[in-house]
């Protein structure tokens, strides 16, 4: 159990940390700044209104931390950069010389995310593109000669980047991974907003069930929790260790986390099953009566209170909870280590017969983590069916991303902690 007044005290009195979480918080106040400084030319009003009425819209203006609904210069948010790490994810299983270089340490983790920072620009110029027909559509903004479009375009990509690069300097000079803080902070500096709207929707009739709803929702994030902490414990007997002048065995714990892909799947399937409602928008003014007829097919369908939607979430959640796990875990690798440092798994024999057990029982374990994780990614949108507050659909993702981000930040702080005074014994 994490002590989080001793973990506080430490941060306070060691000067490092301290400094990094300085200038983590530095980073966010000037993304929540850059949140509030508009686009040229747009109609905030006409904007904040179609928000309000489009339910996708308003799960998109959720992850990009209110910049879409004020259209600031990062209306795009981290989806561009999000699109090209899953691109990159599946090319790296398919392309031989990608996959070699994510085997090569740090320095093939650095080229691989180089590669994706590259990737990440004409995707946000795509989406720029995109997010200009929108709402020139609905008659948000005007026609924009071709400066003044070049100009849009520079601005969107412009903004994306610098929250790219914003978050790579809080993964190297503050605390935790910054891509997730940033989307956290973003998720965070929405919670006033939703609050008072959800507190708004209640009334007489709808106060039992949003008390319920309350309570379910402090039980789904205690459950968040426990499953983030949960692990499979997997005894390693080391038949010969060295301990000063004599030899003896030694066994260990290999612990296999229950989700052991954290928060990602939950981002990548959001950004997929919210792509073809973002299509459909683009499509819906097209004058082709069959591409109309199915685009309002597509909007009816993929909106995040519709049936087909929610199983396409849930078993996107479940399917990117195994294509990361098998990313980020390597059965057979972690195998060869064993067998390599004298170690084996009492009743089950070195090498392929090792990775064959490791990735049965991490088949079995990863099952009921994106399990998990799917159920909570729908759980506020089928409670909203018994319950009738709407501010509240968007919850599932959000509290999952906020209490994981949450967790993993306290875990950094704590090892860095840990790290200064181990080297402060060693002096």
């Amino acid at each position: 159990m994490i002590n989080i007044l001793g973990l506080f005290k430490g941060s306070i009195t060691s000067l490092e940390v301290r400094k990094k979480l300085l200038f983590t918080a530095f980073v966010f106040a000037i993304f929540r700044i850059f949140a509030h400084i508009p686009v040229a030319g747009v109609d905030l009003v006409a904007l904040k209104n179609l928000f309000a009425q489009n339910q996708f819209l308003g799960l998109l203006d959720i992850f990009s931390g209110g910049t879409l609904a004020n259209f600031s210069i990062m209306a795009l948010g981290l989806n561009p950069y999000i699109n090209a790490s899953i691109i990159m994810q599946l090319l790296t299983l398919v392309v031989p010389k990608l996959e070699e270089l994510s085997k090569e340490g740090d320095m093939g983790r650095q080229k691989i995310n180089q590669y994706i920072k590259f990737l990440t620009v004409p995707l946000a110029v795509v989406q720029s593109i995109g997010m200009y027909v929108l709402l020139r559509s609905q008659s948000i903004i005007g026609s924009l000669d071709v400066m003044s479009l070049t100009t849009f375009l520079l601005t969107m990509t412009a903004g994306t980047m610098l929250l790219v690069w914003l978050g790579g300097l809080v993964t190297e000079r503050g605390v935790g991974n910054g891509i997730s803080l940033l989307i956290f902070a973003g998720i965070v500096g929405r919670i006033p907003v939703v609050f008072s709207q959800t507190i708004s929707t209640i009334n007489a009739e709808n106060f039992f069930n949003a008390v319920t709803f309350v309570a379910l929702g402090i039980f789904i994030i205690a459950s968040i929790v426990f499953i983030n902490e949960a692990v499979r414990r997997i005894t390693v007997f080391y038949a010969r260790r060295v301990r000063g002048s004599r030899t003896g065995g030694q066994s260990t714990h290999l612990p296999l986390r229950l989700n052991q892909a954290g928060v990602i799947p939950i981002i990548f399937a959001v950004s997929l099953v919210l792509m073809p409602s973002m299509i459909a928008n683009f499509l819906s003014t097209s004058d082709n009566p069959v591409v109309a007829r199915m685009t309002g097919y597509i909007l009816v369908w993929f909106n995040p209170g519709n049936a087909v939607y929610n199983v396409l979430y849930f078993l996107l959640v479940v399917g990117f909870t195994y294509f990361y796990t098998a990313v980020i875990f390597n059965p057979k690798k972690i195998a060869q280590d064993i067998q390599k440092y004298g170690g084996f798994i009492p009743g089950i024999r070195p090498g392929n017969a090792t990775a064959s057990y490791l990735n049965y029982i991490l088949i079995r374990i990863t099952l009921a983590g994106a399990i998990f994780l799917a159920t909570v990614a729908v759980f506020p949108t089928v409670v909203n069916a018994f319950t009738s507050i709407q501010t509240l659909i968007i919850g599932g993702a959000g509290i999952l991303i906020v209490v994981s981000v949450v967790l993993e930040t306290i875990k950094s702080i704590e090892a860095q902690l840990v790290m200064r005074s181990y080297e402060g014994f060693k002096k």
